[in-house]
């Protein structure tokens, strides 16, 4: 086994992804995951806590992104502007990682462990977009309603991006938040 190799991250995220579709979570190890990357199990763990970790690896970057677009948007746009700001920067960041976002989202619905930690990194995207919003001059509870909303757009979109159909991820924020105008309006 090389003991070191450029990008150990990335392999162990794309080992991970390909025996979870292959053999499935619960069947999966980590030994397994490592030998797959051509690594050690110790190289494993300074990457990453557990395996379900692996597939959740770049929440703090995206709440990152989310957190700098909102706070990046201009002073004279509308709290939702700005969300919606951040939710299409985000939108294609994971459009560049298409592939692989897809593969990911299938693993996680097909796990209620898995389903259950995404819901809790949505709603630390959405307290970190809330944060970002109240920095912003914006108060509660307008603050965490604008996250909060922006995040479902952002959930939906991501679901029917996943699902095919070609739109763009942009696009798909864009229909939602005009459903959500048009059900709110009356």
């Amino acid at each position: 086994m090389v003991r070191w190799e450029p990008n150990a991250r990335g392999r162990l995220e794309e080992a991970a992804l390909e025996l979870y579709l292959e053999r499935g979570y619960e069947q999966t190890t980590v030994a397994e995951i490592a030998a797959r990357a051509g690594l050690t199990e110790r190289t494993f763990f300074r990457h990453f806590a557990d395996k379900r970790e692996v597939l959740f690896g770049g929440a703090a970057a995206l709440e990152d992104l989310l957190v700098a677009a909102v706070a990046g948007a201009p002073e004279t746009a509308s709290p939702m502007e700005a969300v919606v700001s951040a939710l299409v920067t985000a939108g294609a960041a994971l459009q560049e990682r298409g592939p692989a976002a897809r593969r990911r989202h299938a693993v996680i619905t097909a796990h209620p462990e898995l389903r259950e930690r995404e819901l809790i990194k949505l709603a630390t995207l959405a307290e970190a977009v809330a944060g970002a919003l109240r920095r912003r001059g914006v108060a509660d509870p307008g603050a965490h309603l604008c996250a909060e909303a922006g995040i479902a757009v952002f959930k939906m979109a991501f679901e029917q991006w996943v699902a095919g159909g070609g739109v763009a991820f942009a696009g798909l924020v864009r229909d939602l938040l005009g459903d959500l105008r048009t059900v709110t309006a009356g």
